[in-house]
Formats: C-alpha cells, sequence, structure tokens
C-alpha cells in the first residue's frame, strides 16, 4: 500500500499523446474512506484542471475495491448525509463523466459500490475474468448514491439495475458484459486497459469529446435533445487541425493513415 490512497500519472504515448492514470492503492481492501473519497476528488479536479487526452481508471491489490469504509456513514444525520452524496456527485461522478476525453475502467478483481459507481460514470468498462460487481448497500440499509443505480439502469434496464440493488448479490464479469455494462473482458485486463486507452489517447480528442456530448445530451433528454445539439457539436469539428489534416491524409493517401494531435 501506498502512502496516499491513490496515485495519478502521467505519461505520453509512443506517439506524443498525454495519457493519466489514476490507481486505488489503499490495501489491503482499496475501502473508501474519507482519504480515500478526498484523494478521488483531488485526482479529478487535477485531471479536470488539466485533461490529457485519455484517462485510466485502475486499482493496485487483489481486490479492485471492497466498497465504503462503513465508519463513512456512521452517526450521520439527514441533512449529513444529503451534503456527503452532493459532495461526491459535485466532486467525483459528474466532473468525471464531463472529462472532455475517453474514460477507461480496468476492473481485475471484486469491485464493490462506491468502485462499481465510479466505474459506471467512465466511458468504457474492461473486466478480468474473474472480476466480479455488486451494489450491497442493503447490508447497512441504504441505497446506492453515487450515481449507481440510474447508470446501470443506463447500461443494463432498469428491471435489472432494480434487481442488481434490492438483492445485494454479486454478478461475474460474463454476466455484466451479457448486459451491456462490461464492454470486454480480459485476462490481463490491465495491459488491454493501458492498450486501448494508449490508442484512445492517439485518436481525434475533439471528436470523441464530441461524441461525448452528444450522448450526454441524449441521457438528459432524449434522442430530440441530442439532434438539437449534434449539428454545432460536430459542425466545429470541421474547424479543428485533426479534421482537416485527416481529410488531406485521406485523399493523399488513403484512410487509417492519419495522425492526431488532439487539437
Amino acid at each position: 500500500m501506498a502512502d496516499a490512497p491513490t496515485s495519478l500519472v502521467r505519461s505520453t504515448t509512443a506517439a506524443g499523446a498525454e495519457v493519466a492514470v489514476l490507481t486505488f492503492d489503499h490495501g489491503p481492501l482499496n475501502l473508501f474512506d474519507q482519504a480515500m473519497f478526498d484523494a478521488v476528488a483531488a485526482n479529478v479536479a487535477d485531471l479536470a484542471a488539466n485533461p490529457p487526452r485519455a484517462v485510466l481508471l485502475r486499482a493496485e491489490g487483489k481486490v479492485n475495491s471492497a466498497g465504503v469504509d462503513v465508519h463513512v456513514f456512521e452517526g450521520l444525520s439527514a441533512a449529513e448525509g444529503t451534503d456527503l452524496w452532493r459532495g461526491l456527485f459535485a466532486g467525483i461522478i459528474h466532473p468525471l463523466e464531463a472529462l472532455p476525453c475517453p474514460v477507461i475502467y480496468a476492473a481485475h478483481g471484486l469491485t464493490l459500490t462506491a468502485a462499481f459507481e465510479i466505474s459506471l460514470a467512465c466511458d468504457i468498462v474492461l473486466a478480468g475474468p474473474k472480476a466480479k460487481f455488486g451494489l450491497v448497500e442493503t447490508v447497512v440499509g441504504l441505497t446506492p448514491s453515487m450515481g449507481g443505480p440510474q447508470r446501470l439502469a443506463e447500461r443494463a434496464g432498469s428491471g435489472r439495475a432494480r434487481e442488481f440493488v434490492m438483492t445485494g448479490d454479486l454478478y461475474d464479469a460474463q454476466t455484466l458484459k451479457e448486459w451491456g455494462v462490461v464492454n470486454q473482458i480480459h485476462d490481463d485486463v490491465d495491459a488491454a486497459a493501458l492498450a486501448l486507452t494508449h490508442r484512445l489517447a492517439d485518436g481525434p480528442t475533439v471528436a470523441h469529446a464530441a461524441t461525448k456530448q452528444i450522448v450526454a445530451a441524449w441521457r438528459s433528454g432524449g434522442v430530440a435533445h441530442a439532434d438539437e445539439i449534434t449539428s454545432a457539436v460536430s459542425g466545429a469539428l470541421f474547424e479543428t487541425e485533426d479534421l482537416r489534416g485527416a481529410v488531406t491524409s485521406f485523399l493523399e493517401v488513403g484512410p487509417g493513415k492519419a495522425t492526431y494531435t488532439g487539437k
């Protein structure tokens, strides 16, 4: 276990694109106590202030995270509980979703409660074959309150979200892949996730951000709202260096040869 509960390391791909890797390292179980929540919020604030071209979230240790340290909930009033969740939405979930670049989550093992809810705020979730996932808040008489139920419903359907939360059962990676929650399963999920992070970082970053904007509009207002913003969001891409360079490359040397600067 490291001295700090998380680390945020920035590096570059072979093509020179910046990537950031946020690692949970709060062993032995990577529990989300207040120090862990504060560290993740600080890392996300750093990413929001200076976005790289792709982000990877991962964990050290045997488990991805065994969930929240129950001491965080001890003795809270209704008002204090409300403030807790509002702060976590404002400090972690919403700014993580709003990052203007692809965000990948790698789950190599057990991924419970807060960690799973954070994964659902990411763009793509990769898992190891032995990973298991759960929202087990019912064990302390609570419901998941960092956006897990609604984001799970978005990916898997409302019926499965209710089942997942109300039973508090653990679900394996293959089941969640079939449900559309996990995107891919890899034996070496850390290596696969890092490779995907590098691949996406080397891509047209502004176009990736536009994709996120359009999907976010659909999430908040349906197809009609997404249609309303698509023309302007996509239209702006025609003034980017990446689109202009890629069009020229396509015409001169064929598809798949363009390089991107993220501008």
